[in-house]
């Protein structure tokens, strides 16, 4: 074998495996994949995510903001075969879990992660512990991929935005009991409320974020808020002014149940009394009545012969009778 034969093999044989073997390749169960040739991804031609529910809870001005194209995503399954001028981008779409306080860009801010601040209606600064739970969006794998350069962080800061306005703005809705007991001048702690309220503060949360799949191709599954506490050094009179708010409630609900004990006992004592008057009255009514009938079917002798009937009844039941002596 000559010299030009086998470089010629050696080349044949180095490009079967450097472009044709290694261009195999697989998709794992918890992975989707994009495949994109000379830089540009294998898309679904003239189709926007615009045409997909995924921006279903964008706004029209958001619409026309966050508008990406639709590309062809890659199943799970193998081996596929891509070119030497393709490549071939692959993403987890498994759910993970993630500390609302975790700042990807500064691992080293909010206590590293740990302890997210936030101020409230009342310009107290709490802290605010919590996970969130996401996963890559298979309907907009365009934007996690290539819209956004850093996409966890945008949401992670999208996120901490929308709370901290929410919390911030925070009013605990009061039902119409809980208005005629406190009143109008008792004034709430925002903490109390935020603490009393987690689950509407939790659901707030989930709603206000549904659109984060059509920003960032990130869904947020759920969000978890843990903890909401005030600095150590407020945590004392915190305590305090509780205590003091709980007295006052408290004492205004006795007032109120001693309140309405009283109209209760006045409405039964009214009541009773109608119906001594009904009974006391019922008897007259049907006498008059029947002496009515008696004078329409007999005329005066029949009522006549019914009053002395009565009288003789009335002297059986007398131990004395006086007598009219008449000239």
């Amino acid at each position: 074998m000559s010299i030009a034969a086998g470089c010629l093999i050696g080349f044949i044989a180095w490009f079967l495996v450097r472009y044709l073997v290694a261009g195999l390749y697989t998709v794992n169960q918890n992975e989707r994949a994009v495949r994109t040739s000379f830089g540009r991804a294998d898309r679904i031609q003239n189709l926007t995510t615009n045409d997909d529910p995924v921006s279903a809870s964008l706004s029209p001005d958001e619409k026309s903001r966050y508008v990406f194209p639709q590309v062809r995503v890659i199943p799970p399954g193998g081996p596929y075969f891509k070119w030497p001028w393709e490549r071939v981008y692959k993403v987890s779409v498994a759910t993970e879990t993630l500390n609302m306080a975790f700042d990807p860009a500064n691992p080293s801010a909010n206590s590293s992660g740990t302890l997210l601040e936030a101020v409230t209606k009342d310009q107290l600064n709490t802290g605010l512990t919590g996970q969130i739970r996401y996963r890559v969006s298979e309907r907009n794998l365009y934007a996690y991929l290539f819209g956004v350069k850093f996409p966890i962080a945008h949401v992670m800061g999208y996120f901490v935005s929308v709370l901290r306005e929410r919390i911030a703005n925070f009013e605990a809705p009061k039902s119409a009991e809980a208005q005629a007991v406190s009143g109008p001048d008792i004034a709430g702690i925002s903490i109390n409320d935020l603490r009393k309220n987690l689950r509407d503060l939790n659901e707030h949360m989930d709603r206000e974020c549904n659109s984060s799949a059509a920003r960032y191709g990130v869904v947020l599954d759920a969000s978890l808020i843990t903890g909401i506490d005030p600095p150590p050094e407020v945590e004392s009179a915190l305590a305090a002014i509780n205590t003091a708010h709980n007295q006052v409630s408290s004492d205004i609900s006795l007032a109120q149940a001693a309140a309405d004990q009283k109209i209760v006992q006045s409405r039964r004592a009214v009541e009773i009394e109608t119906l001594k008057a009904q009974a006391e009255v019922e008897p007259l009514a049907r006498l008059a009545s029947q002496l009515t009938e008696l004078k329409q079917a007999g005329g005066g002798k029949a009522l006549t012969a019914y009053t002395r009937n009565v009288r003789l009844a009335l002297f059986e039941q007398a131990q004395q009778v006086f007598v009219e002596d008449k000239p």
